[in-house]
């Protein structure tokens, strides 16, 4: 494939991302609409604390205090985003680390918006310290941001896998302390991977062409006599 045609590839695709994208974020809308309107927590919700209140396992408590530090405050804010930036702009891909940049931005803004539209209480077992707003959950907004990210600028299997599973670790983390209900955890993860559908879909063509691939290809075309 020829660096014009992953170009059109990339510009075909764009309109699955923003559909794609679009969807999964008004659908965190609308469960938080339907949260808020309902003002009680779901069965599911008081079911799956009380589960895990009952259970009150070590072991998954201290796991839960260390993804409450890996997912929010300065290791989050400052540590991951510099970090990550920095290690693709050595890779050669600028638009890359800025892609991951805004889609960081965008998907922590998008979730403080809904968290003061809709302002929904905690449970009351919380054992952290946490912000204002218990739907959506930030942190598996973040964890959905960061596998998302992930696996569009390297879409590999493996890649799919570990961000899938880290998702999920954090979901049940933020419910074994506590903090969130179970449906917060998915307001948070259709936000943190439809914000980023979005976000790709208006960087599609300049990620395609900072591929390894793509600049491979540049290089005969760009060379071949007229």
């Amino acid at each position: 494939m020829t660096t014009v045609d992953r170009a059109r590839a990339a510009n075909l695709s764009r309109p699955v991302l923003f559909t794609v994208g679009a969807i999964l974020v008004l659908a965190a809308c609308g469960l938080g609409a339907l949260i808020f309107y309902r003002q009680d927590p779901f069965a599911i919700d008081e079911a799956w604390n009380t589960l895990l209140f009952d259970s009150d396992i070590p072991l998954l408590l201290g796991f839960s205090q260390v993804m409450n530090f890996l997912g929010a405050g300065w290791f989050s804010i400052l540590v991951v985003p510099i970090t990550v930036a920095l290690v693709l702009i050595l890779l050669k891909r600028p638009w890359s680390a800025a892609f991951f940049l805004v889609a960081q931005a965008a998907s922590a803004g998008a979730v403080q918006v809904l968290k003061h539209l809709f302002g929904r209480a905690r449970p009351e077992e919380i054992i952290v310290i946490s912000d204002f707003g218990s739907y959506p959950s930030g942190h598996v907004a973040n964890a959905a941001t960061l596998a998302t990210v992930a696996f569009i600028l390297f879409p590999r299997l493996v890649v799919g896998i570990v961000g899938a599973v880290y998702i999920v670790l954090m979901a049940i983390s933020r419910t074994a302390v506590h903090a969130h209900w179970l449906t917060d955890t998915i307001g948070g993860a259709l936000i943190g991977v439809g914000v980023v559908l979005i976000v790709a879909g208006i960087f599609a063509p300049l990620l395609v062409r900072e591929r390894p691939g793509a600049r491979a290809s540049l290089r005969p075309e760009s060379t071949a006599p007229q």
